[in-house]
């Protein structure tokens, strides 16, 4: 929840249920990221449910190019081939396109719509609409503060507000006194409430720099350019793990001692964390976001279900992952589930 939340509406995070941890990953390998396309996921046969297939749409602001995604989605796949589940997915960035995508979901008469609030103002006639067919809707990711408003069933994912203020605080620790907060997406609410906790809990100075996370090279160049005209900069905090990676290298070009700091995991992220050229990441477990937005699905038409009881979001973050732990992350990020 943001920061202008009524403290009094939070409730303690919900433990997700021990059997979903337990469960074995399915053998579906993701495309790459970006596929606009709306496709269904198969590939995996092991472990079945017996139930009626019913179809689910997941339905997110995936970037082209942004892995980030890959992860939710075969977190999304390995719960669709357990439950028996028809799963469509389909995403794009601008909000208006992404509640067009819902609206082709509640036309095609789902069983379910699992979505994305980055821009939840843009998705909320939609959703009503989802809610007026009877169609169950759930959020993850993105709109932890916004679920309950647009009337959604639950929602997985991490605070984000509380993410970014752990992170100012480990800031803090470092000993850091001045950081840029990198956005590679302007108006979406998760990264803007990402930077304001940092803002809030860090005592050096947070400023934050916009950048147009579809264009590498250009954020490579802003960063540089930054970086160049501020020498005072002595972190770098990134929202996604491409982002970090593209810091490293702007920071060298530029001559900046600057350390980096993220949010979210991949492969390469945390090869970076072992070789100390990222010093931690923030990770807020999207693999696990993917499987339970679509189990929740399957639980609540097969057995009236309700995680969190309506009432208080799943959270599967914050975590740090820095070189005391990384070791036993970077064995499931290999794989593409962390």
């Amino acid at each position: 929840m943001d920061s202008s939340s009524p403290r009094s509406r939070r409730i303690a995070p919900v433990v997700a249920m021990a059997a979903a941890v337990a469960l074995t990953l399915a053998g579906c390998s993701s495309s790459s990221g970006g596929k606009k396309a709306e496709e269904s996921a198969g590939g995996a046969s092991a472990g079945k449910a017996s139930t009626p297939q019913m179809t689910v749409a997941l339905v997110t602001h995936q970037s082209p190019g942004d892995t980030f995604w890959d992860i939710v989605r075969k977190g999304a796949e390995a719960a669709a081939a357990k439950d028996n589940v028809k799963l469509v997915y389909s995403a794009d960035p601008n909000a208006g396109n992404q509640s067009n995508l819902v609206q082709n979901a509640i036309d095609q008469k789902v069983d379910g719509i699992a979505v994305t609030l980055a821009k939840p103002d843009a998705l909320k006639d939609v959703v009503a609409k989802a809610k007026a067919a009877n169609i169950p809707v759930v959020g993850l990711n993105s709109g932890v503060s916004e679920w309950q408003k647009l009337g959604l069933m639950e929602f997985f994912g991490q605070d984000e507000t509380v993410a970014g203020e752990a992170l100012g605080k480990r800031l803090n620790e470092e000993g850091a006194k001045k950081a840029v907060c990198v956005i590679q997406e302007q108006g979406n609410i998760g990264l803007t409430q990402r930077c304001d906790g940092v803002k809030k809990t860090f005592s050096g100075t947070t400023e934050v720099l916009n950048v147009n996370g579809t264009d590498m090279p250009s954020v490579k160049s802003t960063i540089t350019a930054k970086l160049t005209q501020d020498k005072s900069i002595d972190y770098i905090v990134t929202l996604g793990a491409p982002f970090a990676l593209t810091a490293v290298q702007s920071a060298s070009d530029a001559g900046s001692k600057a350390k980096i700091a993220t949010f979210d995991l991949n492969k390469d992220l945390t090869g970076a964390i072992s070789k100390g050229t990222i010093q931690f990441a923030v990770d807020q477990q999207p693999y696990l976001q993917g499987y339970l937005a679509i189990d929740s699905l399957w639980l609540y038409k097969n057995n009236g279900n309700y995680m969190g009881g309506g009432e208080a979001p799943v959270l599967t973050g914050p975590a740090f992952v820095d070189k005391t732990n990384v070791d036993k992350v970077a064995a499931f990020a290999a794989k593409g589930t962390r």
